[in-house]
């Protein structure tokens, strides 16, 4: 039997700016329209440290065990969607650490933490339909799909994505009153 890995996350922080390079390759960003400039990097970067400070967004670094470096970022933000105030979630793990469970249990991680310290009901993300890890992590992550929507990502370029929801409000009743 193997052991199992330990997977944590920390808050972003200004020397993260690395975890963004990791997946700035066309393997990675495939689905979001391929890699992005050294320059919109590092506005992407700026814009994390500024909605973390903000309180608009939590994002995190994901880290395995004793590994040096991150593997990957996952986090959540505000926004609205169909009218409603909501957090929108995303994820990265780089390419050598795909494939472990690490995008499972950092996306579990947010999810607690966006039950635990978020205020808003639900949870959604978008990935393309085509993106079949992205879609099957939302459906063993427990989120449903809500249905299939046009998109731009990046802007300019339309894309399809489903829709899928998480309830946090739920999940909080159900972890304030267990039973």
């Amino acid at each position: 039997m193997g052991i199992r890995a330990t997977v944590g996350l920390e808050p972003w922080g200004p020397r993260d700016f690395p975890v963004l390079e990791r997946s700035n390759t066309p393997a990675m960003t495939v689905y979001l329209g391929g890699p992005e400039s050294a320059e919109k990097l590092a506005t992407r970067h700026a814009k994390y440290l500024r909605l973390v400070e903000s309180g608009e967004a939590a994002m995190f670094t994901v880290h395995v065990d004793s590994m040096a470096d991150a593997v990957g970022s996952v986090g959540y933000w505000q926004t609205v969607w169909r009218d409603a105030p909501v957090y929108e979630c995303g994820w990265s793990i780089a390419t050598p650490h795909q494939g472990r469970g690490y995008a499972s249990a950092a996306l579990a991680a947010c999810v607690d933490h966006a039950v635990d310290h978020g205020d808003r009901d639900l949870l959604v993300a978008f990935p393309r339909t085509d993106n079949a890890a992205s879609n099957a992590l939302c459906r063993a992550g427990g989120f449903e799909l809500s249905g299939v929507e046009d998109a731009e990502y990046p802007p300019g370029n339309p894309i399809r994505v489903h829709a899928w929801v998480l309830d946090l409000a739920e999940r909080r009743s159900n972890h304030r009153h267990p039973g």
